[in-house]
């Protein structure tokens, strides 16, 4: 800093404190700058959606910075040729989601280049994965497009693993099927991500580690080695085929295969309708949440972050029967209240310790208050609460709606929170915003969100407020084609994404262990587990075991929990109730067949719908079950389950009475590796103990399920399977 700059900082007074304790950050920031894109429905800074390259949804002119302990700035994008401020051309660039390396000395981030050249060219645009070095102070910069990534896809939200792999986010079709391209989520049938992608950029080699129907988002690795992401859980019935008129043109494909056409089925059969019907006795369902989600690095053990639910984390939902006095609404804890969890990382002074943005889905571009969540390994999800760091008292949520009054402690909308590693905080901030529908012109646009990064520090009542920026502000004059209309901006840009420049240590390797009682199954049965592994690996299966579905978590009383097998083992709370018989388990998997738009002229892309297990070679590998509905394998006298299930296919089941009625529905997608044996206790697993009167822990019971199923492998009664299963999958 030059002399006669610090004295002019001395002689603002208040401001000396504000430039020294900003350049006071132990370490680099690396983070986005932004076109301010004032359209929030699939855009660039939506909650979803927000994964395509195309103009009109991330414009261009931002640039990828670091910010040096003392201030300084660099433009790295600028710095290595990419980007220019003026009218937007064929080397216009928008950038996002940088990501570090363990050793701190690169980083990873999304990038499209490009922008029409003149007025109503269509440009198709793409973000890709690219690899900064030379982030020190005196270095040069070098960009590298990341080799063997998919092209023509969008590919966003990278991150490291600890094998040096890359992590990412993609829209690419769950089977690269083209004519499936884009997957369509469950909401609105807007282009959504397919989940979590791992590329080994060395050799080119492409895996789907987690597969997401509505959108997978921000995925990062923990301290503990588990990737930590939020998905959107919308499993539901299409809200777009509720229109007696059909006035969306919604229809089933044939099925997904390249030959499959159109017809005039709009059937759906998982799970129950959104709306009840009367005279049921039967609730409907709607979900709608983006919860945070983990996996392993190798893609097994999804579920929700330590197994945390509705009933830890969210407000009021229905019974899914009405005829039951024993089930009842679910009125949330006074502790939590969440919304959804957004843009999550870890506080690197304390491991397994979480924060991120609880946010409404839309009109605040993904920002809202900053919460924080205590999650490591060793948490029971019962003893899980969110804490709000800045007032709750719908500040996160207000809107600039007129007539609609300022909160007196609303503190603005706050987006990208990094807690930094000294214990401080910065996050991406606006202060408030002026009224909604105050945005410009399409033409000229005037955002009336001003993110910039800012440095928090506790204020009234010990919330989190901003008290410096860490920028002076970033300001570019640019203008492109939309491609009809020409957009001119000069002013501010987005400050957003915000890193810190550091090694860290490498964590491990996560991977799912087989569990002490399906372990003595194997033992048993005189399986090696190893061998059964590569049979599945082979076959592009996985195995789902159950102990005891007549269990369930104490907490849910939502769903029938006096459950009997006939004739077997049964499960019961005091207090009355119907007592639910259940003999079958029916599963569903998700096929990419639902078009919109009319069968003559369909939208591009495809919605999935449930449907009746059909996948080969898990059907013809599992063990009939005639006397069950479609798809389906009974349930053991103990209550258990096993089965072979299609990998990297999103899948859900319910179990049924005799009569194929369902009686317990499971509420998420969920997806399994190649090779992947993956156990549950019971039927929404129990956190600490079952609903039983008086209740016990988890069931650790060797299912006589799966000893039936392995037996029936290791006696090789279904060698034949492998070729029937490679000839017609």
């Amino acid at each position: 800093m030059n002399h006669v700059w610090r004295c002019l900082i001395l002689l603002l007074g208040a401001t000396v404190s504000t430039v020294v304790s900003a350049q006071a950050l132990p370490y680099p920031i690396l983070f986005v700058t932004q076109f301010p894109i004032s359209y929030d429905f699939t855009a660039i800074g939506s909650v979803f959606g927000n994964h395509r390259g195309s103009i009109d949804l991330a414009g261009r002119g931002g640039d990828l910075y670091i910010r040096y302990p003392d201030g300084s700035l660099r433009n790295l994008t600028a710095e290595t040729g990419y980007g220019n401020a003026g009218q937007q051309g064929a080397n216009s660039i928008a950038v996002r989601d940088p990501a570090v390396s363990w050793d701190g000395n690169r980083a990873i981030f999304s990038m499209v280049v490009g922008a029409p050249t003149q007025q109503y060219r269509q440009l198709e645009s793409w973000f890709q994965l690219y690899e900064v070095s030379g982030l020190a102070q005196g270095q040069v910069a070098v960009i590298t497009k990341l080799a063997n990534q998919p092209l023509n896809r969008n590919n966003v939200s990278p991150a490291y693993l600890s094998d040096g792999s890359i992590l990412f986010v993609s829209d690419m079709p769950r089977n690269g099927a083209a004519h499936l391209y884009p997957q369509l989520d469950e909401y609105e049938e807007a282009p959504t991500p397919t989940g979590l992608w791992r590329l080994q950029p060395s050799n080119g080699h492409l895996e789907l580690l987690q597969y997401s129907v509505s959108g997978s988002f921000n995925p990062i690795v923990d301290s503990f080695g588990r990737v930590i992401f939020t998905r959107w859980d919308h499993l539901q019935r299409d809200q777009q085929n509720d229109d007696p008129g059909n006035g969306y043109g919604t229809f089933n494909y044939s099925g997904e295969g390249s030959t499959s056409v159109p017809t005039p089925d709009r059937t759906e059969v998982f799970p129950e309708p959104r709306i009840g019907v009367p005279g049921s006795g039967i609730n409907g369902l709607t979900i709608n949440h983006f919860f945070p989600w983990m996996i392993n690095q190798d893609g097994s053990g999804e579920e929700t972050l330590n197994h945390v639910g509705r009933h830890e984390l969210h407000s009021y939902f229905d019974r899914s029967f009405n005829n039951d006095a024993a089930l009842v609404e679910f009125i949330p804890p006074a502790r939590n209240n969440l919304l959804n969890m957004l843009q999550m990382r870890e506080d690197p002074t304390m491991p397994g310790r979480y924060v991120g943005i609880d946010a409404p889905e839309f009109y605040t571009h993904a920002s809202g208050q900053i919460i924080r969540m205590d999650a490591p390994p060793s948490r029971n999800p019962a003893t899980m609460t969110v804490d709000y760091l800045n007032p709750r008292s719908n500040t996160g949520f207000y809107q600039g709606t007129p007539g609609d009054p300022v909160p007196a402690d609303f503190t603005g909308h706050f987006r990208n929170p990094l807690p930094l590693s000294d214990g401080r905080m910065i996050a991406a901030h606006t202060s408030q915003p002026r009224e909604a529908g105050n945005d410009g012109t399409r033409g000229n646009p005037d955002p009336r969100y001003d993110f910039r990064l800012k440095r928090l520090a506790a204020g009234a009542g010990g919330y989190l407020v901003p008290v410096e920026n860490l920028t002076s502000g970033i300001n570019k004059s640019v203008s492109y084609w939309d491609p009809d209309v020409l957009v001119s901006y000069n002013g501010p840009f987005w400050e957003l994404s915000p890193v810190e420049v550091r090694a860290r240590t490498v964590p491990p390797t996560t991977q799912m262990a087989l569990q002490a009682p399906e372990q003595n199954a194997f033992d048993l049965e005189n399986v090696d587990a190893q061998q059964f592994r590569t049979y599945l690996r082979a076959n592009g299966l996985a195995l789902v075991v159950m102990r005891n579905v007549t269990t369930r978590d104490r907490a849910d009383r939502q769903q029938p929990y006096n459950l009997r097998v006939p004739g077997g083992t049964q499960t019961t709370a005091s207090g009355g109730g119907l007592l639910y018989d259940i003999a079958h388990m029916q599963f569903f998997q998700g096929d990419q067949i639902r078009g919109v738009g009319g069968a003559a002229s369909p939208t591009q892309g495809r919605r999935i719908l449930a449907q009746v297990l059909h996948d080969k070679p898990a059907t013809v590998a599992n063990v009939a079950n005639p006397g069950g509905p479609p798809g389906s394998v009974s349930i053991a006298g103990d209550g258990s389950v096993a089965l072979f299930v299609p990998a990297r296919r999103a899948l859900a089941w319910h179990s049924t009475s005799p009569s194929g009625t369902p009686v317990v529905r499971e509420r998420y997608w969920i997806s399994f590796q190649p090779g992947e044996i993956r156990a549950c206790d019971g039927c929404h697993g129990v956190n600490q103990e079952n609903q039983a009167t008086p209740p016990s822990p988890p069931a650790q019971n060797t299912s006589i399920a799966l000893r039936a199923l392995l037996a029936r492998w290791r006696d090789k009664q279904i060698d034949l399977i492998f070729t029937d299963g490679l000839e017609t999958r």
